[in-house]
């Protein structure tokens, strides 16, 4: 009797550990580091990503104006894993078609999401959902 309460126990804790299998909503940029020095979200405009199942979609929200697609793209969720895919970029890109691998985790309601970039750039970002 012992051994399965010990085994319901265990299959609590573990299971309340588990991430999310989507990202779906609404994030808004917060701040983040870029090889180790602070960049304060901008006061101007807001950074958006709204998530889908497995789609993402970047804009860039001004008083006044029309939200701005800047970039948009598919993402994937493994374990603690966040593999992203742009697929549309308003500036040139060297990522287009690039799967980047962001380690993500999820702290009540801020997204944190940390990679080395393509460039040899050490990115971490921080977004607050929103929606």
């Amino acid at each position: 009797m012992k051994k399965i309460i010990s085994l319901i126990l265990l299959i609590i804790v573990l299971t309340s550990f588990k991430n999310p299998k989507t990202l779906k909503g609404t994030w808004q940029y917060c701040g983040g580091y870029l090889n180790g020095k602070f960049n304060a979200a901008p006061t101007a405009y807001l950074l958006q990503r709204n998530y889908t199942n497995t789609n993402y979609e970047a804009v860039m929200l001004e008083k006044g104006e029309k939200p701005y697609k800047y970039e948009a793209g598919e993402y994937k969720l493994i374990a603690d894993t966040c593999l992203e895919t742009q697929k549309f970029s308003v500036l040139p890109s060297q990522v287009r078609d690039v799967t980047i691998h962001f380690g993500y985790t999820r702290r009540h309601d801020t997204l944190v999401l940390k990679a080395k970039l393509p460039s040899g750039s050490v990115a971490e970002d921080y977004w607050k959902k929103v929606k």
